[in-house]
Parts: C-alpha cells; sequence; structure tokens
C-alpha cells in the first residue's frame, strides 16, 4: 500500500511552528486509515505514545534526563534515581535544556524546548519522503501544535480561580 503514502502525504497541509493546527490528530488518524494498512495505522497511532524506541524517544529521553539533572542541581539532590538511563548523550541538548531552564517563563520555556522537539523532527525527516516515518513525524508535529492551541484557548482566570481556590 506504500503507494497511496505518495498521495496522502502530498495531500497533507504543511506544518510550521506557532501555527493553528489545520485538524486535529485524530482527524488524521481517521484520513489515514483509508489509505495505509491496519498495521501502518497501529504503529502510527503507537508512535506517539511516550513508551517506544528510535532517534526521537532517544531524543526526548535525553532532553528530559538533562532537565532533571538541571532540577535537582539546582535542589541540592542526587539526580541519578530520577533518570532514565534508555536515551543518548548528545551535547547540544545540554545546551538546549540549558538554555530553557534560564528562561524565567514556564510558557516561554516549555515553547523554547517544543521548538527544539519541531526542530529534532525536521531534522529526522530529512532521509524520508513519502513512507510511514513522515507519517508518524507529521503526527508528532500536529500534537505540538494540538498543545499549544490549548494553551491559547485555555480560559486564563478560570485557571487561575481553580489554582488559587486548590
Amino acid at each position: 500500500m506504500s503507494g497511496y503514502y505518495i498521495y496522502l502525504i502530498s495531500s497533507l497541509p504543511a506544518l510550521h511552528f506557532g501555527m493553528k493546527p489545520p485538524f486535529s490528530v485524530d482527524k488524521f488518524f481517521s484520513m489515514c486509515a483509508d489509505l495505509i494498512s491496519a498495521e501502518d495505522l497501529e504503529a502510527l497511532r503507537s508512535s506517539l505514545k511516550d513508551e517506544g524506541e528510535g532517534r526521537y524517544h532517544d531524543f526526548e529521553t535525553a532532553l528530559r534526563n538533562e532537565l532533571v539533572r538541571i532540577r535537582a542541581q539546582r535542589k541540592h539532590l542526587d539526580a541519578s534515581r530520577f533518570l532514565r538511563h534508555d536515551g543518548y548523550a548528545d551535547q547540544c541538548i545540554c545546551h538546549i535544556a540549558a538554555g530553557a531552564y534560564r528562561n524565567p517563563s514556564v510558557i516561554e520555556r516549555e515553547k523554547m524546548l517544543d521548538l527544539d522537539r519541531w526542530r529534532f523532527l525536521d531534522e529526522l525527516s530529512i532521509e524520508h519522503y513519502f513512507d510511514l516515518t513522515i507519517l508518524m513525524l507529521y503526527a508528532r508535529k500536529l500534537s505540538i501544535l494540538e498543545k499549544w492551541e490549548r494553551i491559547r484557548t485555555a480560559d486564563a482566570d478560570k485557571l487561575l480561580e481553580e489554582t488559587l481556590t486548590a
């Protein structure tokens, strides 16, 4: 069924960090359901779960480990008991985490981290064109856009009230 990937992928709108998502991840999965095999659809769905394997999973684990190290150091705690050991070490990730952690705004910090996640997804797509990997990367980017759309449309007054009453 790989012949259908060319049509499917070329018909998808381009995604740019910070834009409003053109459709939800669920809608994306339903669009793919008629054009890819059930096995590939299941792989596509499972690619968004936190547990997994592959270069993006390793990147995400290494990034989270580095954030744990920074937070533990600031609180004078031993970070080793909080680390996951299935990521990889990369000097670039240390700079990403440190740069984001220096930002005093929690929202801007998270935005910086998501932008670097987006850039890494772009790097992963370089050797792929019309295959399942591109669909997986597209779904991951779409989930990032959905996250920021939820943040943009959240009722700030209601969230503040809930926080203060808790």
